[in-house]
């Protein structure tokens, strides 16, 4: 009796897939590559993690234009399944948000990730960022200084507030050429530990 409902079951399983008339979206997934970075927490001005994918900038330092440096390399995760024909990289400078991230960094309870994201999502490049570069060999290391992001921004640095910060984001175009504009929100935030890194930034702080 007992082998009997088992075969009854496979043969029910079988009729119901051999019923199917309908291909759904997701069953033709592809993999997509993402972008990673990791950030030069020795350079940033004040302590900060590898994990928050944050620099800071301190202006309490009457130097700090010139002399601090906010250092970051970009790759890619291909997960061994697809290419990367290039990640357009786009800068913006921003006002702090309403309610921004405490600092010290707040630890989630694991002690690994921050307990909170460090820039807002959703990452959308704006039409108000601009290109900074089109990177096509990987991976790719920047070092800036405040002075020479405010110019390229067009940023008054004597106008600077405390958590304004500059942000980059990505654009990956894969190697059939299909473009990646924006991530699902929680695959890009920090205090998720996700494989991608939509965006990187460095915030000003007076301390």
């Amino acid at each position: 009796m007992k082998k009997f409902f088992v075969y009854s079951l496979l043969i029910l399983a079988v009729m119901i897939d051999s019923c199917k008339n309908v291909t759904y979206d997701w069953e033709n997934f592809t993999t997509a590559a993402t972008p990673k970075v990791t950030v030069n927490i020795e350079k940033s001005a004040l302590p900060t993690v590898q994990t928050g994918k944050v620099s800071f900038f301190n202006m309490k330092d009457p130097e700090f234009a010139t002399k601090q440096q906010f250092e970051w390399t970009l790759d890619y995760n291909d997960f061994d399944r697809t290419t990367v024909q290039s990640i357009e990289v786009y800068l913006s400078y921003n006002r702090r948000e309403s309610s921004p991230p405490a600092y010290p960094i707040v630890f989630s309870l694991a002690g690994v990730y921050p307990s909170i994201r460090q820039f807002p999502l959703p990452s959308t490049v704006l039409a108000t960022d601009k290109l900074f570069e089109t990177v096509t060999t990987f991976p790719k290391t920047f070092t800036h200084t405040p002075a020479e992001l405010a110019a390229f921004t067009g940023t008054n640095l004597s106008q600077v507030s405390v958590n304004d910060y500059f942000l980059f984001k990505f654009i990956l175009t894969m190697g059939d050429g299909r473009r990646i504009v924006q991530y699902q929100e929680n695959g890009c935030d920090e205090s998720r530990g996700e494989p991608c890194d939509c965006r990187v930034g460095v915030r000003f702080k007076n301390q």
